[in-house]
């Protein structure tokens, strides 16, 4: 869909549809009183009538409207007006999409980006609106032989700005946005992908094609051999039980001088996890396609980047991998060697994750980074902890976790950080081993961070645990696309960090 910004006043909009806003209880916005007015009070005879309350989510669509341009006036309920606030705001934009999707408008005028809401400005409004408007109307259904499509859906949306002044901000709001929404489709795609298509090689291609359009990305793969022969025999000991081998896809993406030291993101790839020989339950299981979450994360922020063309250099890892049971497959008693010498004593084959995530780090040391975020659907206890609202967050970095918190918070996409105590290291001790990789029921979430940390004392390193966050359940199953936005305003923070200097 295509996506503009202008300043106008509602009452000269001529347009298949403009959408304002109503308040409750039955108050029009400064928008809505204009086409009020020159309706002849139009509007507010319907408000007193009682259409519409203004509840937030509410639509009334209106026809023909007296001494209007317009073909149709949508009314869109937005609640109490002092209490408006980004998470309501967005709601109300994808409601807002879903209804102009069926009315037959092709394209509207939308006024809803002039509504106050709580500490965001004009670029905030606009940029949201767009990742809201593109991600209402996401769709799987590549793989259906009937797909149902709207009649005449709607094609173009312009966000009317209170100032021409602020039209440049719109304008880069609307890219940025864009940049975004491109970058959540493609992490929802990949993740949406069954675990027959999506595999570790699959995942490798997909980051080759997206590379294809981009000069400033580089795509390279660490296949088994590599793997085997600079030690990485974690990460090879999951692969072990799977027919498909295992494969580390490398992103380079340069945007500024060589010299300048990377950021490295780094995606549990996990296409499928049975849990092993330490097999998981059956029910729910084809949920475990969504283990590759961290990966898709990272591959669409790594297409946000490019298409945003930010000056930094960034490095974004998949760690592909599948962990099935098989003779060959790694078992519960198990001791490995990791990459970085310490050894491991294996006490659950499902948990994986931090096995390939150990090599992974260990791996990345060669590129100097600036700093390391690695992003995995790594603990069910994560879900009991947060729930499907917040991801986890933990760092051996107090600033890089308040920056990763804060552009939480300004995305939308928010994380809360979680302790990385030396009391919790204890948990993980082995009697035959360095480490155990399970430290037991409680604060699973922490304990499996403190595995991680021990491969990742010598750069700055966050974790982002999103088991909770990376996809849905039950009838609204899928991909939510997250952390994109969170990693793409770490990102352009960076960017914008990088370029006052």
């Amino acid at each position: 869909m295509e996506f503009n910004v202008k300043s106008g006043s509602p009452e000269k909009q001529r347009s298949a549809c403009i959408v304002v806003g109503v308040f409750e209880p039955r108050r029009l916005s400064a928008a809505a009183e204009q086409l009020d007015k020159i309706s002849d009070g139009y509007l507010s005879n319907l408000l007193r009538r009682g259409d519409i309350e203004g509840k937030a989510g509410q639509t009334l669509l209106l026809h023909n409207v007296p001494n209007v341009l317009s073909e149709r006036i949508l009314l869109v309920g937005c609640g109490k007006e002092r209490e408006l606030d980004e998470r309501q705001y967005r709601q109300i934009i994808s409601k807002t999409i879903a209804t102009l999707n069926e009315t037959g408008a092709m394209e509207a005028v939308c006024f809803l980006s002039e509504l106050h809401v709580k500490s965001r400005d004009t670029y905030w409004k606009v940029r949201h609106a767009v990742e809201a408007a593109q991600g209402s109307l996401y769709a799987f259904d590549q793989l259906k032989t009937h797909k149902e499509e709207p009649r005449r859906p709607l094609r173009k949306l312009v966000f009317n700005v209170p100032t021409r002044r602020e039209l440049p901000i719109g304008e880069r709001a609307v890219a940025h946005g864009l940049a975004v929404a491109k970058g959540v489709k493609l992490c929802r795609d990949a993740a949406n992908m069954p675990p027959n298509i999506c595999t570790p090689v699959w995942l490798a291609e997909q980051a080759e094609a997206v590379a294809e359009h981009y000069e400033a990305l580089h795509v390279e793969r660490v296949n088994e051999t590599d793997m085997a022969e600079a030690g990485m025999n974690a990460y090879l000991a999951v692969s072990r039980g799977s027919e498909n081998p295992a494969v580390m896809t490398i992103m380079h993406y340069r945007g500024a001088a060589d010299d300048k030291a990377p950021i490295v993101l780094i995606g549990k790839g996990l296409t499928f996890d049975s849990g092993g020989i330490s097999i998981k339950p059956s029910e729910a299981m084809d949920e475990m396609k969504y283990d590759m979450g961290g990966a898709a994360g990272v591959l669409g922020t790594m297409q946000a980047l490019a298409e945003l063309k930010l000056p930094i250099n960034v490095i974004g890892i998949l760690a592909g991998c599948e962990n099935m049971p098989d003779g060959r497959a790694y078992r519960p008693g198990d001791i490995i060697k990791t990459m970085s010498g310490q050894t491991v004593e294996v006490l659950n084959t499902d948990a994986e994750g931090r096995l390939v995530l150990c090599d992974a780090l260990t791996y990345v040391e060669r590129f100097n980074p600036e700093s390391v975020i690695d992003i995995a659907t790594l603990t069910g206890a994560c879900v009991v902890a947060l729930g499907p609202h917040a991801t986890g967050l933990m760092s051996n970095h107090n600033p890089l976790a308040h920056e990763l918190l804060n552009v939480g918070k300004q995305s939308g996409d928010r994380a809360w950080q979680l302790p990385l105590w030396d009391e919790y290291q204890e948990m993980l001790e082995s009697p035959f081993a360095d480490m155990t990789n399970l430290g037991g029921r409680a604060a699973g979430t922490i304990t499996a961070a403190c595995f991680l940390s021990r491969f990742a004392k010598k750069y700055h390193w966050a974790h982002l645990d999103i088991a909770g966050t990376a996809w849905k359940g039950g009838k609204e199953k899928g991909s939510t696309g997250r952390p994109v936005p969170m990693l793409t305003q770490f990102l352009l923070a960076r960017a914008n960090a990088a370029q006052g200097e």
